[in-house]
């Protein structure tokens, strides 16, 4: 075997054990700063039963049912969070979060898609960061 392969690995493990932290620093972080503006977190890190998303924080705003995706960064010198948020992760929290309705028994008009993106200490709130709208079974957005 050769040795820098399994350097590689090392480093890889390494990395990606830090992205984990820099992610679950994160959530923490977004958690703390819904409750301090009342609202009352009911789940984090939920995965439907049949798998296809996660979301990292499903919090009640008054009587609207919101889900909250939580992009970390150490930094903001590569990318700012909050545009790691595309097209296919976002039908990916529309499928997972049609299946949490369904369960919870809310209607779709009773609910938010909202983004925490973090840059080191800096916290950016998107309120209804994308629409919710017209879901089909497929969980992508009708035009």
């Amino acid at each position: 075997m050769n040795p820098l392969t399994a350097l590689g690995r090392l480093g890889d493990r390494v990395r990606f054990a830090i992205d984990r932290d820099i992610g679950r620093r994160g959530e923490d972080m977004a958690h703390r700063f819904l409750r301090k503006r009342g609202f009352t977190v009911v789940a984090r890190n939920w995965i439907p039963p049949q798998g296809g998303g996660e979301i990292d924080l499903v919090a009640w705003d008054g009587d609207t049912l919101v889900f909250v995706e939580v992009k970390a960064r150490v930094s903001q010198d590569k990318s700012s969070p909050e545009r790691a948020i595309d097209t296919e992760k976002i039908n990916s929290l529309r499928r997972a979060a049609r299946d949490y309705m369904r369960r919870a028994g809310v209607e779709e008009s009773k609910i938010r898609f909202d983004a925490v993106a973090i840059a080191g200490e800096e916290i950016l709130y998107l309120a209804d960061a994308f629409g919710a709208a017209d879901l089909d079974s497929n969980g992508a957005q009708q035009i």
